[in-house]
């Protein structure tokens, strides 16, 4: 029985547990969580996927992915900005993503909000609130992983001074460990080792 650390794939590889549940977690646990995301556009699709994920299973996220790039224009955020009130409407009735209103109306609030802003300025904000690596200890279980960290508190809190809506310390956490701002791959899992033999 497992302990909580890393488990035993099909391949031999050891992973956390949870990338081994799914044919679609060991992909995305493999190939996208915990490796660095750059790009303004790129950290606006996950900062509204985390948020929508909020009460729901990633899982229901990730394989709703493809639709809700279809649906918010890839995540441009300039294009996401210049949607109208039948845009909004549209949204509501895409079966592709989660209809949830609330949601919807602060992912087209957050992108008119960043329309705003310089480029490259949401990558500098998320990004400076990375922990040195060093300060923190690997993680050998699935319960040694915090949920919220003092950083992602002050993230969110950044956020929300800022005007960026939906984003609170536990979904600005799990961007973070989603982005590569924190590497939550437990003790002997792939991605750690390959994550600590990639170059700098």
């Amino acid at each position: 029985m497992s302990d909580g650390g890393a488990v035993a794939g099909p391949d031999g590889e050891l992973r956390c547990p949870w990338g081994l549940s799914t044919e679609d977690y060991v992909k995305y646990h493999d190939e996208e969580w915990g490796r660095p995301v750059h790009g303004d556009d790129a950290l606006f699709e996950r900062l509204c996927l985390e948020a929508f994920q909020s009460g729901l299973s990633w899982i229901t996220i990730l394989r709703r992915r493809e639709g809700f790039r279809r649906a918010f224009a890839g995540f441009h955020i300039p294009a996401v900005a210049a949607f109208t009130d039948a845009d909004a409407a549209r949204l509501l009735t895409d079966e592709g993503i989660i209809r949830n209103r609330a949601k919807i109306d602060a992912t087209l609030a957050n992108a008119r909000e960043l329309a705003g802003w310089s480029a490259g300025e949401l990558d500098g904000l998320i990004w400076s609130y990375a922990p040195d690596p060093a300060t923190r200890p690997v993680p050998r279980t699935i319960g040694d992983v915090a949920a919220v960290t003092d950083e992602s508190t002050a993230l969110a809190k950044a956020l929300k001074k800022r005007g960026i809506r939906f984003v609170g310390p536990t979904t600005a956490y799990a961007l973070m460990q989603a982005c590569g701002l924190v590497d939550d791959h437990l003790a002997g899992c792939l991605v750690r080792r390959q994550l600590a033999d990639a170059p700098a």
